[in-house]
């Protein structure tokens, strides 16, 4: 009997996926350009399971059903390509191949279109949660052929985490849609990473904390509104002791690294003029971080305040969560302006809401919240941020102090919260009503006759001031970028 459906690339993501698959019923060929890892696989882990080993591509092609379905589980870039052109000529009209790799959204894009100019079906899918998440139940975010999605959705909705009973997968738009969201998840992921952070430096340095009182302070913040996957898991590090009983937390080399999603995440939100500001310090603080050598040198030479704190810390200490979750709801505002304008951009149907309850469970990100912005697209589909929704203006306007209160803290103890510190000037720019762009547009005009609108006239009209006297009437073309 033919499987169900074919893996290429068996590391510990293709490996979990696979044992993910066949436990919820479904049978398995598997093939690895390493015929070594699948005889290990097969004799090992997958042993007495419903699982195929394969040693080519043809054996891996003969033995599924129709239309077959393969996933790619293998390195994002050329070895994709690679590995299409390898399938094509083995497969008929109707077939699917399902990239489940952290690719690059264009990529995809392009794939689908090259793919499906050969009478086959392509589906690029994040996949979200890690090697747990893809054993026991990740996040899914498939996009690209929709014509294939009737044949993968019974799989990936089995195999997908549940949240009150509801796959956390669904699809998610065309082309390059569902990696895209999945770079946006992974940019969130950044921020939401970064700002735990700069909670904790700010623990350790400002109020000199432990490890383990530190363990307690996020263990309870994890029962409460900042309930999140991340915040538990740096509640369970804080309390982690290495082998001679100390924390290994403050063994840890301060030196981050990242894989590149970050980094696209930040360039599309310029692509498409979305002020992406604390995902973007998120990317900028991790390669900091990486300048190990240049900060201890700088530490030598440069002075910063000395570090006193004459507060009361409880309240403090309060002050701190709240500042958390209101700079993580910005960070996640941007992240949904993000998604709207690309979708715009690129013309794709996303659904918002949908979006959010994907997210709910599985993934990185999983967060209490997410059943909030569901609730608000649900009330209004054309929300343009979630700041406006009735939910988050209240939950902001109650802790916006907060946040005031520890980036004031920290910039007077000399401590670097960009994150927070973005978060910040992004809520107040935002709700301000008349900013300095004025003075902008003027000093643009005087040195470069860039032209500029009037609050005394309709809006899209344009105008040039001969400021010196000197420079003629003559304007430059109006463009905006």
């Amino acid at each position: 009997m033919n499987s169900n459906i074919g893996l290429i690339g068996i590391g510990l993501m293709g490996e979990n996926l696979t044992l993910n698959i066949e436990s919820k019923g479904f049978s398995v060929s598997v093939f690895d350009i390493s015929k070594e890892k699948v005889e290990k696989f097969i004799s090992g882990r997958g042993s007495g399971k419903k699982i195929t080993g394969c040693h080519s591509i043809e054996e891996l092609i003969r033995s599924l059903e129709r239309p077959r379905k393969i996933m790619l589980m293998v390195q994002a870039g050329k070895v994709v390509d690679e590995v299409i052109e390898s399938l094509i000529p083995h497969m008929d009209k109707g077939d699917i191949i399902i990239d489940g790799g952290n690719t690059h959204f264009p990529d995809t894009t392009r794939r689908v279109k090259y793919v499906e100019s050969k009478g086959l079906l392509y589906i690029g899918t994040g996949v979200s949660g890690g090697e747990e998440g893809a054993l026991l139940g990740p996040s899914i975010m498939p996009g690209g052929s929709a014509k294939a999605w009737e044949s993968i959705k019974p799989i990936f909705q089995a195999i997908a985490a549940k949240v009150d009973n509801e796959p956390c997968c669904d699809w998610i738009g065309e082309e390059g849609a569902g990696h895209f969201v999945k770079m946006v998840h992974n940019g969130i992921e950044y921020g939401d990473m970064q700002l735990i952070c700069e909670t904790y430096h700010i623990l350790r340095n400002i109020l000199k904390l432990t490890p383990d009182e530190m363990h307690v302070i996020f263990k309870k913040w994890n029962e409460g509104e900042l309930n999140s996957y991340l915040i538990q898991i740096t509640s369970d590090i804080l309390a982690f002791k290495d082998t001679d009983g100390q924390p290994l937390i403050d063994k840890i080399l301060d030196k981050a690294g990242q894989k590149g999603t970050g980094k696209w995440t930040v360039l599309t939100s310029l692509d498409v003029g979305i002020p992406l500001t604390l995902i973007t310090e998120s990317v900028f603080s991790r390669i900091l971080s990486s300048m190990k050598d240049e900060r201890v040198e700088a530490s030598k030479l440069l002075s910063g305040p000395e570090i006193k704190f004459t507060g009361e810390k409880e309240k403090f200490i309060d002050s701190l969560g709240k500042a958390l979750y209101a700079a993580k709801i910005i960070s996640y505002a941007q992240g949904y302006q993000l998604m709207r304008a690309a979708g715009k951009e690129y013309g794709w149907n996303l659904n918002y809401g949908g979006i959010a309850m994907v997210w709910r469970g599985g993934c990185i990100i999983r967060s209490a919240f997410l059943g909030k912005i569901k609730e608000a697209f649900d009330k209004n589909p054309g929300l343009s941020n979630i700041l406006l929704d009735p939910f988050f203006n209240g939950k902001i306007k109650g802790i916006h102090e907060s946040l005031r209160t520890v980036v004031a803290e920290s910039a007077l103890n000399g401590i670097p919260v960009p994150a927070l510190s973005s978060a910040l000037a992004y809520y107040d720019g935002y709700r301000t009503e008349n900013l300095p762009a004025n003075l902008l547009q003027a000093q643009r005009d005087y040195f470069g006759a860039h032209q500029f609108e009037r609050v005394d006239k309709p809006r899209g009209e344009f105008y040039h001031t001969n400021w010196t006297g000197r420079g003629g009437e003559t304007a430059s073309s109006v463009y905006n970028v």
